[in-house]
C-alpha cells in the first residue's frame, strides 16, 4: 500500500472520524507543531549520551503522539498520566539543578552543540505551547475537551523548563561554558 492517498492534494485533510478540514485549520496546525516537536526530541534523544534520558525522551514522544491524537479526535488523554509526567519532569529538573550554579542573568542558547540542539527543541516546545494557548483561548472546537487541552499546556510549559535545564546540565557535564547575556549597554 503506498504512503500517498491523493486525498490532500487540494489542501484538505481528514481528522479522525472522517471530518474534512483545510490544512490551515488551527487544530491541524497545532498537530503539525506537535509533530515538529516530536521530531526535534527524536534528534536530542539520538544525541544525548544517557540511556536514562533517552528513555525518558521516548516516553515524552509517546505522550506527544497521544496529545496529537487527542486533538485530532482519535482518543482521550489520560489526565492522570499527564499530571504524573509533569511531576516526573519537575523531579528531573530539581535533580539537575542541584548540580548547577544558580542563574543570575540570562544565558545565550548554546554552550556545546548538543546544548544548542536542546535549546532549539526548547524553543519549538514554546511555539507549540503558544499555539495550544491560542487554540484554547481563541478557537471553538466543541469536540476538544478543554481540561485535556489545559493539562497539555501545563505539560508543554514544564517540558520547556525541562529542556532549558537539560541544556544547562549537558553543558556542565561536558565542561562547556555558558555565555551570559550582558544586556543592552546604555549610552552615556
Amino acid at each position: 500500500m503506498p504512503i500517498y492517498t491523493r486525498t490532500g492534494d487540494l489542501g484538505e485533510t481528514s481528522l479522525f472520524g472522517g471530518k474534512r478540514v483545510f490544512k490551515y485549520d488551527e487544530i491541524v496546525n497545532l498537530c503539525g507543531l506537535i509533530d515538529e516537536l516530536n521530531s526535534s526530541i527524536g534528534l536530542v534523544a539520538s544525541m544525548v549520551p544517557s540511556g536514562d534520558v533517552q528513555k525518558f525522551l521516548q516516553e515524552i514522544q509517546k505522550d506527544l503522539f497521544s496529545m496529537g491524537s487527542c486533538l485530532a479526535g482519535s482518543l482521550r488523554l489520560d489526565s492522570h498520566s499527564i499530571v504524573k509526567r509533569v511531576g516526573e519532569m519537575e523531579t528531573r529538573i530539581d535533580k539537575m539543578e542541584d548540580t548547577l550554579k544558580p542563574l543570575h542573568q540570562f544565558i545565550l542558547p548554546g554552550g556545546i552543540p548538543l546544548s544548542a540542539v536542546i535549546h532549539i527543541t526548547r524553543s519549538v516546545t514554546r511555539r507549540v505551547e503558544r499555539k495550544a494557548v491560542y487554540v484554547l483561548k481563541q478557537c471553538s472546537y466543541p469536540e476538544i475537551d478543554i481540561m485535556q487541552l489545559e493539562n497539555s499546556i501545563q505539560y508543554l510549559n514544564r517540558l520547556s523548563d525541562y529542556f532549558f535545564v537539560l541544556a544547562r546540565f549537558v553543558t556542565h557535564q561536558e565542561h562547556g561554558v555558558e555565555i551570559a547575556w550582558e544586556g543592552i549597554k546604555k549610552k552615556k
